[in-house]
């Protein structure tokens, strides 16, 4: 694996990251820019290092690399647990966390060089976070929260 390719992959993820979480900080959210940016980064990190493993370590029986994988996305929840609040009788937190949890899957995804997915998604994510959320206030506001 090539530096420049390694350059772009972890460039892909910090700024898809960095788009949802531009995002989060406009609606006056607590895991803004910093925080996509860095979960992004971080999962595609992980996914390169599975990558470079195979090729250290391929031919080496009973390796499983796609484990790592799955650990990010355990190590995400926590993260995600973590900006889970409740406030009264209301709960706080589940779109950060829900976006948190969707961030590492784009930078998942940049790691492992699949661009237009991560793209793709992005926009997607973008789309529920502010699209949908011009839908949802006047819904919000007829049933009174």
């Amino acid at each position: 694996m090539q530096n420049s390719d390694i350059i772009l992959k972890l460039a892909v993820a910090i700024i898809l990251g960095t788009l949802i979480g531009g995002e989060r900080l406009f609606v006056h959210k607590e895991a803004g820019m910093k925080t996509h940016a860095l979960v992004s980064l971080g999962s595609a990190v992980f996914i390169i290092i599975s990558e470079m493993i195979v090729f250290k370590y391929g031919k080496v029986g009973g390796f499983d690399p796609t484990r790592i994988a799955s650990q990010v996305i355990v190590g995400i929840g926590f993260l995600g647990a973590g900006s889970i609040i409740f406030q009264g009788n209301r709960l706080l937190g589940l779109t950060t966390a829900g976006g948190l949890w969707v961030t590492a899957g784009i930078g998942m995804a940049a790691g492992f060089g699949f661009y237009s997915l991560a793209v793709i998604t992005t926009v997607l994510v973008l789309f529920v976070l502010v699209v949908v959320n011009i839908f949802e206030k006047p819904i919000r506001r007829i049933s009174g929260e």
